[in-house]
């Protein structure tokens, strides 16, 4: 039998019912970790939970809805309750909205929403376990953003803001925690072909990365308890936009306006083919 890095870890992974968290609870489940699943659809998630048991592994779930401040209260203390020991949470759970600032200047409601899924949930959830964690001197807590934090990326305002303060608040978890055993790990995902993006429909067309292989990132996020995970393209835009971000932003604003272009034009050229 092969070895299973994370044999008997309990993981709490939110967004699990699809796209890179069903995938995520996957990988993890046959590295032998023990699966507490999170989502809004309880269905969703009991058939992730009947995958992982045929593929001979372990999974609880655990249905909220993390924009419900008293469901996510509820499910943290059964979370608490289930288990004696928890080792790693996941908080992968998120909306995007694309949209340009100038068309929500009426819809404030597009950063109350993104910024209670994508940052007050993931917090909430956190500060819940985190005793668990200082009482075993031990544990992780990986938050899953976007490698368009890294760059300067238009029409992602509110999906943005909602990830760059996550990011701020797990480098604070990580430098006031760090000393006590528990781990704090962004992980900065390039764009990735799911459910979510391909709603978009000009992005038919641009690479993207697979789910399988985003999914093999959180589980290496666990298994390396760094604080980053990231790629090249992501760190060396990071660390651009830290020393030059004028001229920076001044070079990306074309090159992206470019692209959306290109991707407008192919999606058209689709269109035009399938009209008969």
């Amino acid at each position: 039998m092969s070895h299973k890095k994370l044999q008997g870890q309990v993981i709490v992974l939110t967004g699990a019912s699809s796209g890179i968290g069903e995938q995520a609870a996957y990988q993890l489940a046959d590295q032998g970790a023990h699966l507490c699943l999170l989502a809004r659809r309880e269905d969703e998630l009991r058939r992730v939970q009947q995958a992982i048991a045929q593929r001979g592994g372990r999974a609880q779930i655990y249905p909220v809805d993390l924009s419900d401040k008293a469901g996510i209260d509820a499910c943290a203390d059964k979370l608490l309750a289930d288990h004696v020991r928890i080792d790693v949470l996941v908080n992968n759970a998120g909306r995007s909205i694309r949209r340009p600032i100038t068309e929500a200047l009426d819809r404030l409601h597009d950063y109350e929403r993104t910024i209670q899924l994508n940052y007050l949930g993931a917090v909430q959830l956190t500060l819940r376990l985190l005793p668990r964690f200082i009482a075993q001197q031990a544990g992780q807590v990986v938050n899953i953003s976007t490698m368009s934090t890294q760059v300067p990326i238009p029409l992602f305002s509110a999906y943005l803001s909602s990830k760059s303060a996550l990011e701020s608040f797990t480098r604070s978890l990580a430098v006031e925690l760090g000393g006590q055993g528990i781990a704090a790990t962004t992980v900065y995902f390039p764009m990735v072909r799911t459910p979510m993006s391909s709603r978009t429909a000009i992005y038919q067309h641009m690479p993207m990365m697979d789910m399988a292989t985003a999914a093999h990132w959180i589980v290496r996020a666990i298994e390396t308890r760094g604080a980053r995970i990231t790629s090249p393209a992501g760190l060396l835009g990071s660390l651009v936009l830290t020393a030059l971000p004028g001229p920076m932003i001044r070079v990306t604003r074309p090159l992206f306006a470019l692209m959306d272009k290109r991707l407008s034009r192919k999606l058209r050229a689709d269109q035009d083919k399938s009209v008969p």
